[in-house]
């Protein structure tokens, strides 16, 4: 498909790139603690070190989540969370931010507000686009004509288990980057996790991938080293939303920059790097 407006998140990265390092990608869930927290978290996190922010969409059933962030989206729901108050967030940090801010979200509440309207409003509060977790390119042809209608990136997900043929599907469907997932386990299940991430960024990059990112369950600057050295880009959650819930926005611009230390190549064997004490309850991302 012609991209006829250039992707934000494509532009993140490479200036990332063009610096000799992975770009750095931190989520938060939209309306945790409340709407203007996460707004001052995400432009805290953009000023401290991200080049990408995810905000999340609370949902009443995440299958996909972990327990810190499924009790924050929890906790952010009975606060009286809507689905609309995300462009609210993504338009307050696209306001005082470069960072290129993208949505995460399961499709329901994008099907239930209707496709064309959701991504209407996304554009208009400055946002990249969408990442779909549970959204196959099989599925998605709505996405895809809403998606070049208002020039938003679409990021699909990949994981160790995808066939060939799926990677491919996924890989030419995708817009900015490929989001690279693996089996997730318990934090003692490290090194497999990421020797497993590795084959798969490698495999992306062989389908046509240019730019593929990956969740681990990062918690500290020698975990986004470890990415950085194959990954175009380190995506971190579980870590900052536990950083909001103990320490509120500084916790997280404290974390952002530890984490970001992490990020170059030029001395992907460096030592001497703070870590966050901060830890990945669960290998989510």
């Amino acid at each position: 498909m012609t991209e006829q407006i250039p992707s934000k998140s494509a532009a993140a990265i490479d200036r990332a790139k063009a610096e000799g390092r992975a770009a750095l990608i931190g989520y938060l869930p939209a309306g945790y603690p409340d709407v203007q927290a996460t707004i001052d978290a995400g432009i805290a996190m953009a000023r401290n070190g991200a080049d990408l922010i995810e905000i999340g969409i609370p949902y009443s059933d995440p299958v996909m989540d972990g327990p810190v962030i499924q009790a924050a989206t929890t906790e952010a729901i009975a606060k009286g969370f809507h689905v609309a108050s995300v462009f609210d967030v993504v338009a307050g940090i696209t306001a005082a931010t470069d960072a290129a801010v993208l949505v995460m979200t399961y499709w329901n509440p994008v099907m239930r507000m209707g496709v064309d309207e959701f991504s209407r409003r996304l554009a208009e509060a400055g946002g990249a686009g969408l990442i779909t977790p549970d959204l196959i390119p099989d599925e998605a042809s709505e996405w895809f004509e809403a998606s070049d209608k208002y020039g938003l990136d679409r990021v699909f997900l990949v994981a160790p288990s995808s066939s060939p043929e799926r990677l491919a599907m996924t890989v030419a469907a995708s817009r900015g980057f490929v989001y690279a997932v693996s089996i997730m386990g318990v934090t003692g299940a490290r090194q497999a996790v990421s020797s497993s991430a590795e084959k798969l960024v490698a495999d992306a990059h062989a389908a046509g991938a240019e730019r593929v990112c990956v969740g681990l369950g990062v918690s500290n600057a020698s975990h986004v080293r470890e990415i950085a050295a194959y990954a175009d880009g380190v995506i971190v959650g579980t870590a900052l939303v536990a950083a909001i819930r103990d320490g509120g926005v500084e916790a997280v611009g404290q974390l952002t920059r530890d984490l970001s230390s992490g990020l170059s190549r030029a001395e992907l064997s460096g030592s001497g790097v703070a870590a966050s004490t901060v830890p990945a309850e669960k290998e989510e991302f």
